[in-house]
């Protein structure tokens, strides 16, 4: 099998090894996995602050880029849903004003392709244990998008549950959002603050060594707040944990 890696802004510029964690993951699972170069921004952060029109270019450009791929692979649950739920969206008003289909073809075409990193794992591969080791306790935050949009489930859960050494932990609130919302702690950082204290708060309260996650971008709200409190809690992207054996870069 074949896949096309969407590796996202967010994890390209600031959590690269969440990226060779993936690569690393599904070519152990005997997955063949490119990496299309001209790959950008899926438009999430114009589309959410209202730029409709400025979000067109992008989804052309993704059409493009991963054009003919069978799957294409995003550790997002965000960019994934992205794709899923908005891109028919922007077609569908573009067809609407009379602009014609090019936008809703590239949709129709390019949606049913694109996967998040755990449901490609446990829905196409139907992989739950991939060999992984990690002895450490976890705790699991499940960010908004997978869970409200994609409806990743237990998926993630499955996935942990699974690894050697692991030991997962409930966090209280998990279905509480972290704060993040992208733009939503631009435009309202006091109340995304607030929210992501009580995420800390409650991860702390486990006891876990490592609060993980399937959106790095939750993960950088929250694992920021746990770095400023000096917290004994490392914020840690699912795709790192079930790439470790317990030696090398993932360990």
């Amino acid at each position: 099998m074949r896949v096309a890696l969407f590796v996202t802004c967010v994890n390209d510029a600031l959590f690269p090894d969440t990226g060779r964690a993936v690569v690393a993951l599904l070519e152990r699972l005997g997955v063949v996995v490119d990496f299309p170069v001209a790959q950008t921004c899926c438009g999430q952060p114009q589309f959410n602050t209202g730029y409709r029109r400025g979000t067109e270019p992008l989804v052309r450009r993704m059409g493009r880029v991963f054009d003919g791929c069978e799957y294409v692979v995003t550790p997002s649950g965000s960019c994934a849903a992205m794709v899923r739920e908005n891109y028919p969206r922007i077609g569908a008003k573009a067809v609407a004003e009379g602009r014609g289909s090019e936008l809703a073809d590239v949709a129709a075409d390019l949606v049913p392709r694109v996967f998040e990193l755990t449901e490609f794992l446990v829905d196409v591969l139907g992989v739950v244990d991939v060999g992984a080791y990690f002895p450490h306790t976890v705790t699991y935050h499940p960010s908004c998008h997978g869970l409200r949009v994609l409806g990743l489930g237990e998926r993630p859960r499955r996935l942990l549950e699974a690894v050697r050494g692991l030991e997962l932990r409930e966090l209280p609130g998990a279905e509480e959002c972290c704060g993040f919302g992208g733009t939503f702690a631009v435009k309202n950082p006091d109340v995304s603050a607030a929210m992501g204290a009580d995420k800390v708060r409650g991860a702390l309260g486990t006891g876990a060594e490592v609060l993980c996650g399937a959106d790095n971008s939750c993960l950088l709200h929250v694992g920021g707040t746990l770095r400023r409190q000096g917290a004994p809690v490392r914020a840690v992207h699912i795709a790192e944990i079930l790439a470790s054996t317990g030696t090398g870069m993932f360990a």
